[in-house]
């Protein structure tokens, strides 16, 4: 018995022990079905430590707690988790083997199946499992298990019933009831954590997705948290605006307010206080504004003292929009209801007393609307009648919709009795009783008096020279007049009980009638042009007037319908259409109709994606034949040729006229330029092709401009003629009886051409152009002889531009002129303000070859220099470019020394590029030659360069003229120059190019190098 205890004290500490580890597995696992396959696992292991380490009876007899695993695991974790457990300890107890083989293994299944009948039963019941459920389990289990000895020998049922039975049916149920309520114990543990968690979830998840914005306040004015949907409402994200504080986040108004309010919650040692409701205006991340709806909590201690604020925040842009809305709605309506023409007014349901009334109102009745609201119509009219209107008015009250009174007499203060047409209908309140009853009326008595005017006009219809219908309400004609049987060949008794469709032509489609009817059923009038057909089958047009006659209560009785023939006119109308669309002379489309084709076409080809073709031709020659055989014979060449050109086009395309001999083809479905070529040569072939003219055979030819369209700019169809047209003049200079294409590239070059001139042009009147000016010195002496102006544009957009950015734009346009003497009037300017400042500087200037060519450019320059009478002649130098295509030889040596006769020294500049070095500098009197920068740049690594300079310079000498080098940009280049002769130097290794203002204080500095003041050997 001891150590059957102690064999059971060891299981039940196994049994404990992994218990609780599968309180762990409960923890960890989220699936079920893993879950109960590693309790089943865990608890069919168990059963196998169990058997290995039993209370052991004899040899092959065994006694473990694998009845109290099997069945609990059974019980709490489900069939799959029985299975498993079996599945694991089944194979062990088979391989212990031994007499109670057999009845450990039915030990095993009939605890599993007493786990999951219980599992069945309590689940069905919807009932926990309680201390007695499992105790009952535990008293079932082990109350079989004795039975089952049964398949013991009989010596070792004896044996194992004296031994074990009692300690199993005291221990096991106990132990089943210990495990029972671990298990259980921990299941609730886990509901318990997992509705935490779900709470904190389900909170945390309406917190981050609900629409509204929560957020929480310190007393300080700071945001401690704030919900996602923040970013959606302001633009900000939850973490930028916890980083803000009430102050950023709120307009100035709205900050006032919310400040103030908590200003009184911190003063204020009251708990529970009812929570506020703002409206508050937001600053969004955007720059814009959010108006919220703010409900804000006061968060206190346990001492009442405040520590900040729970709020939520709810967009009500929406409805403050919808509530200005609604007022200027209401506003609107107020004056619509003032200033329409129609009386209305609005009763109470329940004494039926004026509550409103409008300014038509008063003007009709008479009285002043003070008089009018609060009382009824027993206080202005007639008993009987205000009897009347008031048992009307209850019936409306009733009446669900509008309630017509057509014709309603009503005597009023001023104008006697007024007939009027009222409208009435029951306003009713939520609840759905009247709560006010809303009438229009509208004066018709001038519109009844028409109306009779209109019928007794109607009597004396048949001597009307207008053919007239009238018909009942379903349009059966019931009289027509004389001038109906004139118009349309029909008799009275003919048509009288038939409709008028035994005139219809079958020109309009059904919808035309439909139409018509739904306005005249509508408007009670129609008004149009129809085609109908006369007795005899020919289809006539007549302009229609169809009216709808009521009755009293305005009940439509008749229909009067008035036309009158307008085929002639008809007629006369399309003669005129196609005079004013057609050439008279050649039939073809004139300007107007081509122009209109242009447009469809051009939408044609852009919708299909195709090319479109512009032509236009101009007949070359037929000026001389019209003035040689006259315009009869001038006429009949230009109607044959027009014949011929159309035959030549495809059925797609148009050939028109726009006037003289001058003509347009519209050329469709091009796919490229290519495409059109045969019908162009076509064209040219039909127009030379010789026409006979009585005795006379007369030939002329065609030059055509062609253009394409789409392009890469959007043109309108004018735009078209006008690129055909520029192309055909070139045909024509071109030797004519051709086509040309008009070139997109060129003129799109020729328009930013003129629109750089035209710039320049503004630029100058603008003021917006500076002189730059640029050192020259002796650098052996470091003595300054001089600056070079250079022309510089402000430009208001681009900033300071270069001479090489819009100077070659003007070259050889007149505009060079203009320019040319702006930098020679601004120059000696600035030589005027140096002197009077102290600085005696002479300035060289470069003019153009045109300007230089100027017939009058001495005079122009001799105007200049009087202009600055402080300026002597001879401080100015002129230099022209060796490059210039100076056409005048002759003329431009005589203008330069009619200025040198002046005092104006000239320079060659660029000297060396140019195809004419050795004419220039023989012909052309010029005093310095300036050696272009291109070979003094390089002279120091190219040798021809260098061969080059020392030739100039050679040159210079042997003319007896004075040189210069521009582009000095380094000692070493200066060095070489003295070396080879040349003394004077101007570039960037002296000087860049420098503002007026900077001139003075540049050479009150200015040193030269002074390896250049070394002496030198000439190489020369």
């Amino acid at each position: 018995m001891i150590s059957a205890a102690i064999e059971l004290v060891f299981n039940i500490a196994i049994l404990v022990a992994l218990t609780l580890i599968s309180g762990f597995i409960r923890q960890r696992e989220d699936s079920t079905t893993r879950e109960a396959v590693m309790q089943g696992l865990l608890f069919g292991l168990a059963a196998v430590i169990g058997m290995y380490r039993p209370m052991v009876l004899g040899p092959g007899l065994i006694f473990d707690g694998r009845s109290v695993m099997i069945s609990v695991c059974a019980l709490y974790f489900g069939p799959l988790a029985a299975l498993v457990s079996a599945a694991v300890s089944l194979p062990y107890r088979l391989h212990v083997g031994g007499a109670g083989v057999l009845m450990g293994m039915l030990t095993i299944v009939l605890s599993a199946m007493w786990g999951l009948y219980w599992r069945q039963r309590w689940q069905r019941r919807a009932q926990p499992i309680t201390t007695r459920g499992l105790l009952t389990l535990g008293l079932c289990v082990h109350a079989t298990w004795p039975l089952l000895t049964v398949t013991l020998p009989e010596q070792a049922a004896r044996d194992t019933l004296h031994n074990v039975a009692l300690p199993m049916l005291l221990t096991f149920p106990l132990i089943t009831v210990l495990i029972g309520k671990i298990l259980s114990s921990q299941a609730q543990a886990l509901q318990t954590v997992q509705a935490l968690r779900d709470s904190e979830w389900r909170h945390r998840m309406l917190a981050d997705n609900v629409s509204d914005v929560i957020w929480t306040l310190t007393p300080d004015g700071r945001f401690s948290y704030v919900s996602p949907s923040v970013e959606k409402l302001l633009g900000f994200s939850a973490t930028e605006m916890m980083q803000q504080t009430m102050a950023d986040s709120l307009c100035p108004d709205s900050l006032k307010l919310a400040q103030r309010h908590l200003q009184d919650a911190v003063n204020m040692q009251v708990r529970n206080r009812p929570g506020l409701r703002l409206e508050l205006e937001q600053q969004c991340k955007d720059g814009g504004t959010v108006w919220t709806e703010a409900t804000i909590t006061d968060l206190r201690d346990a001492s009442g003292k405040l520590t900040g604020a729970l709020g939520v925040s709810r967009d009500i842009s929406a409805r403050r929009r919808a509530q200005q809305s609604l007022g200027e709605a209401k506003e609107l309506t107020d004056a619509i209801i003032e200033n329409v023409p129609m009386m209305v007014f609005l009763k109470e349901a329940q004494d039926l007393r004026f509550v409103l009334f409008n300014r038509a109102g008063e003007e009709l009745l008479g009285y002043q609307r003070q008089a009018l609201l609060g009382k009824s119509d027993l206080d202005f009219f007639p008993p009987e009648q205000a009897a009347h209107f008031i048992a009307r008015d209850r019936e409306v009250l009733q009446a669900l919709g509008v309630v017509e009174t057509p014709e309603e007499p009503i005597q009023t203060a001023h104008q006697g009795q007024r007939l009027l047409h009222t409208r009435k209908v029951s306003i009713r309140g939520a609840d759905g009783q009247p709560k006010y009853l809303l009438g229009i009326s509208e004066d018709i008595t001038e519109r009844r008096a028409d109306e009779d005017k209109l019928l007794l006009t109607a009597s004396v219809f048949t001597h009307a020279r207008e053919g007239i219908t009238i018909t009942d309400a379903r349009g059966v004609i019931l009289d027509v007049n004389g001038a109906f049987t004139r118009i349309t060949g029909y008799s009275r008794d003919e048509v009288l009980g038939k409709t008028p469709n035994l005139l219809s032509s079958g020109r309009h489609p059904p919808g035309f009638y439909k139409d018509m009817w739904r306005e005249l059923l509508a408007n009670g009038q129609w008004y149009g042009e129809v085609w109908n057909r006369r007795k005899s089958g020919e289809v006539f047009a007549e302009m229609l007037n169809i009216s709808a006659v009521r009755d009293a209560q305005g009940k439509t009785r008749n229909y009067v319908a008035l036309f009158s023939d307008i085929t002639a006119l008809k007629q006369h109308q399309s003669e005129l259409e196609h005079i004013a669309h057609f050439d008279v002379l050649t039939g073809l489309p004139n300007r107007v109709l081509l122009g209109d084709r242009m447009h469809q076409a051009m939408a044609l080809a852009t919708r299909q994606q195709q090319q479109l073709g512009v032509v236009y031709l101009d007949l070359d020659g037929f000026k001389a034949v019209n003035d040689r055989y006259g315009h009869e014979v001038g006429d009949q060449l230009l109607v044959t040729v027009a014949t011929r050109m159309k035959a030549a086009l495809r059925d797609c395309d148009t050939l028109g006229r726009i006037g003289g001999d001058e003509f347009v083809a519209v050329l469709l479905d091009l796919a490229d330029s290519h495409s059109c070529m045969a019908l162009l040569q076509r064209l040219l072939d039909a127009a030379s092709e010789p026409v006979q003219h009585g005795e006379l055979v007369l030939q002329i030819s065609a030059s055509l401009g062609v253009t394409l369209y789409p392009q890469a700019e959007d043109l309108e169809a004018d735009q078209l003629l006008r690129q055909a047209d520029q192309a055909m003049y070139q045909a024509k200079l071109a030797g004519k009886n051709r086509y040309h294409f008009f070139d997109d590239a060129q003129d799109r070059q020729a328009r930013d051409q003129h629109e750089t001139l035209a710039n320049i042009r503004q630029a100058l009147a603008r003021r917006e152009f500076v002189l730059f000016y640029q050192p020259k010195v002796n650098m052996r002496s470091g003595a300054l002889i001089g600056v070079e102006a250079l022309i510089r544009w402000q430009h208001p957009q681009q900033g300071l531009l270069a001479p090489a950015c819009f100077l070659p734009a003007v070259e050889g346009h007149p505009l060079a002129v203009d320019v040319g003497e702006w930098v020679l009037a601004s120059a000696l300017a600035q030589m005027a303000q140096w002197r009077a400042a102290g600085l005696v500087l002479p300035v060289s200037v470069n003019v153009g070859a045109r300007q230089l060519q100027q017939p009058n450019f001495v005079a122009r320059l001799r105007a200049l220099l009087v202009a600055q009478p402080t300026v002597p002649p001879g401080q100015l130098e002129i230099e022209v470019l060796e490059t210039s295509a100076l056409e005048d030889i002759q003329g431009v040596s005589r203008v330069i020394q009619d200025c040198s006769d002046m005092g104006v020294r000239f320079a060659l500049d660029d000297f060396g590029t140019g195809y004419s070095s050795l004419t220039y500098l023989k012909r052309l009197p010029v005093a310095v030659l300036k050696i272009d920068q291109s070979f003094v740049r390089d002279m120091l690594v190219d040798a021809d360069d260098l061969a080059i300079l020392q030739g100039i310079i050679g040159l210079a000498g042997a003319f007896r003229r004075e040189v210069i080098a521009e582009g000095v940009e380094t000692a070493a280049h200066g060095q070489r120059l003295l070396q080879l002769g040349c003394e004077l130097g101007q570039g960037y290794g002296i000087a860049r190019p420098m503002p007026a203002g900077e001139v003075m204080a540049w050479a009150a500095r200015w040193q030269a190098n002074p390896v250049w003041a070394a002496p030198v050997d000439s190489v020369l």
